[in-house]
């Protein structure tokens, strides 16, 4: 393609955390420009926000259903190619479809919806009209956790029998939702979240990231919710076992109820011949473990293309050295969905490299692993297989 991918926006206003990582992850490569938006609910902050990112006042919308329509309308060389939903979760479903009705490619927050079922619409809508969608499981972005990937798939490894995965997080230990904490408010908030919290929030991305790395599906669980301040309406805490398809035991924990912890997500994986661990506070390093020699370490970067794969090497930004981490994962997402859209409206197949990012099915594995959890936690069976 001559030209960028022109993006708009549905949520993300002055007043959000997420979107305007979105927007720094989608400019980083300089292949997508911000050319509408619907930013929010409250027309004051919509326009605004479109003030502040400069957008016209034409094109800087009310409401999403407006955006959609308008932008379908409008010519070709014009109109914007995808559009990134960034609203809380209860409003993911309804702008999803309709851009997907209207012709519009689609990157959307996790979870992908608030129910499984609707989850299942999306991924039919999908198939109908053979656009793309996108899912920001930001973690697969990390280079050294597509190594992993790859390391195993590979057989490194050995047949893979134990997964650990936690994310602990304590910013949660008050009942910050009664405090004026806006993002507490809606995460909490069963109408607006969902039937879980802490699991729906996190817990999907420790599971979501245990299944990429390992290529394999978790088929049984059993699990333990807790709500463990006082007056929350859902669980900030959480236990599960896991038995996964390929013969694998795993144990993940999540919790929003650590104190002093921020976003200690880590994941560790043995197969027969060894292991590997990796962690989000210093996403530039793997450990390698063997059962017959010491232990390596491996280093992301650009320049080590000898020892990592390409996979990993796709997503490196500068050499070994120099840290990259969170927004840089992100912008390896936006990154790979951008080129394999570019790819198809240019007629032509992207790399594989670039068709590595997450999408509707691992939306719906989410949405499934959520209505387990939920459902295992509630029953008094040790186990429960688990259901799509």
């Amino acid at each position: 393609m001559n030209r960028k991918l022109r993006m708009g926006m549905v949520g993300g206003g002055k007043d959000a955390f997420i979107g305007a990582i979105h927007r720094i992850a989608a400019n980083m490569d300089g292949l997508i420009e911000l050319v509408c938006g619907a930013l929010s609910i409250n027309p004051d902050i919509a326009k605004d926000s479109g003030k502040m990112l400069f957008l016209p006042e034409d094109r800087t919308y009310l409401t999403f259903e407006e955006m959609l329509e308008k932008e379908s309308k409008m010519p070709a060389d014009k109109r914007m190619d995808f559009v990134t939903i960034v609203t809380p979760n209860f409003a993911h479903f309804a702008p999803a479809m309709m851009a997907l009705d209207k012709g519009f490619n689609v990157v959307i927050e996790k979870p992908i919806t608030f129910t499984l079922d609707e989850a299942k619409q999306l991924k039919k809508k999908v198939e109908e009209t053979g656009l793309t969608l996108c899912l920001t499981h930001t973690y697969s972005g990390y280079p050294l956790v597509k190594q992993a990937k790859q390391m195993v798939k590979d057989g490194v490894f050995g047949k893979i029998r134990k997964v650990w995965v936690e994310y602990p997080q304590g910013w949660l230990s008050k009942l910050s939702e009664r405090e004026g904490n806006a993002q507490a408010a809606w995460r909490t908030d069963p109408k607006k979240s969902g039937k879980s919290g802490c699991m729906g929030d996190i817990g999907t991305h420790a599971a979501h990231l245990a299944e990429y790395i390992t290529g394999s599906k978790i088929t049984k669980l059993c699990a333990d919710l807790n709500a463990m301040v006082p007056g929350r309406a859902l669980d900030d805490d959480g236990n599960v076992l896991l038995r996964f398809d390929n013969g694998a035991a795993g144990v993940l924990m999540a919790s929003q109820i650590a104190a002093g912890e921020e976003n200690a997500l880590r994941i560790r994986i043995y197969g027969e011949k060894g292991g590997l661990e990796w962690a989000q506070h210093e996403p530039n390093t793997m450990i390698i473990k063997w059962l017959d020699q010491p232990a390596q370490i491996l280093r992301a970067g650009g320049n080590y293309g000898d020892r990592l794969s390409s996979y990993a090497t796709q997503n490196c930004r500068t050499p070994g050295g120099h840290p990259e981490g969170y927004l840089e994962a992100f912008g390896n997402i936006y990154r790979n969905f951008a080129l394999t859209l570019s790819a198809k409206i240019d007629g032509t197949t992207p790399s594989k490299e670039a068709l590595d990012f997450p999408g509707v099915e691992d939306g719906i594995r989410g949405m499934a692993f959520i209505d387990n959890v939920v459902e295992s936690s509630n029953s008094d069976k040790k186990w429960t297989d688990y259901k799509m």
